[in-house]
């Protein structure tokens, strides 16, 4: 399988292009994981990887359907309670094109869903990603347009499984993101927004613990840091991210997605919830936002 590598004094970032251009790693110049650290040869998806992209939607559609200007929309289950998730780009291939001159060291990846039969999404959509290192920072920016002559509702965002407890030390995690959702049995959101619990709220930065997390927040304010103490690391983002995941991996790392849109954004728009931020780009429209991932300290 292909990797594509950028390297700068300070970090290095691993590509897989065959694997909808996600991230098969970020490290330091150290050595040191900055995303979860993967073994290519564990890749069997893009579930394996440390990062990956979210288009044209993110997170889950209750049943693999939703009600879309007066129609019913329907697509092909993906999980195993009947759910369609995390869009459909992240396992197809992407073509490699030129970066625009920029700072740093930058690849670029174009995604046509033209060129493939059997997408699971009922209207024409380009998609790019492009990953840039410059100094501490590497930026992802993502986007999408409407190549349909309908209009689409779309939404996207980013995967990141953040390295947590390198050197056996929890980071504190903080952000400040005031609302949160309720969710059902299968993560699926039920109600509008509502204020965030004391056990909810990250404002003030703290250790995860041994607590789970698979949670979404919004009137996030687009900044999230994880601090070791002799080291950090921040996300941030663009408006367009209005949410914030934040999971508790299984293998132990966290993942803080930054997406723009709620959980089931599709059904809850149609079903009048406020302030899901589904999206609906024009024929010929574009949804695009940057998150940055920037280290300071003893990386």
């Amino acid at each position: 399988m292909l990797v594509r590598t950028l390297s700068t004094p300070s970090l290095t970032l691993e590509i897989l292009p065959e694997v909808g251009a996600s991230i098969l790693n970020l490290r330091a110049a150290s050595g040191t994981p900055v995303l979860r650290a993967v073994e290519l040869e564990s890749v069997k998806t893009s579930s394996q990887c440390a990062s990956f992209t979210l288009v044209p939607y993110s997170n889950r559609i209750r049943d693999a359907r939703f009600l879309f200007q007066g129609e019913w929309v329907g697509l092909r289950p993906t999980t195993p309670d009947g759910l369609a998730q995390h869009g459909d780009v992240r396992n197809r291939p992407w073509r490699e094109a030129q970066a625009p001159a920029g700072p740093g060291e930058a690849l670029r990846f174009e995604f046509e869903s033209r060129e493939f039969g059997d997408m699971n999404w009922p209207w024409a959509f380009n998609a790019w990603v492009e990953y840039r290192l410059h100094g501490p920072h590497c930026d992802m920016t993502l986007g999408l347009t409407n190549v349909d002559t309908r209009p689409m509702p779309a939404g996207l965002g980013f995967h990141p499984y953040f390295a947590r407890r390198a050197g056996g030390v929890d980071p504190l995690l903080g952000f400040h993101a005031p609302l949160t959702y309720d969710t059902d049995e299968r993560v699926l959101v039920t109600a509008a927004a509502r204020s965030v619990t004391p056990s909810e709220n990250f404002a003030q930065p703290r250790a995860i613990g041994d607590a789970s997390l698979d949670r979404a927040f919004t009137a996030w304010d687009g900044v999230a840091r994880l601090d070791w103490g002799t080291r950090a690391l921040t996300l941030t983002a663009d408006n367009v991210f209005s949410h914030l995941i934040a999971y508790t991996a299984p293998d132990g790392s966290l993942a803080l997605e930054p997406v723009s849109h709620a959980t089931d954004a599709f059904n809850l728009a149609a079903q009048g919830v406020p302030g899901v931020d589904l999206r609906v780009l024009e024929s010929g429209q574009t949804l695009a936002g940057t998150a940055r991932i920037t280290l300071e300290g003893e990386w």
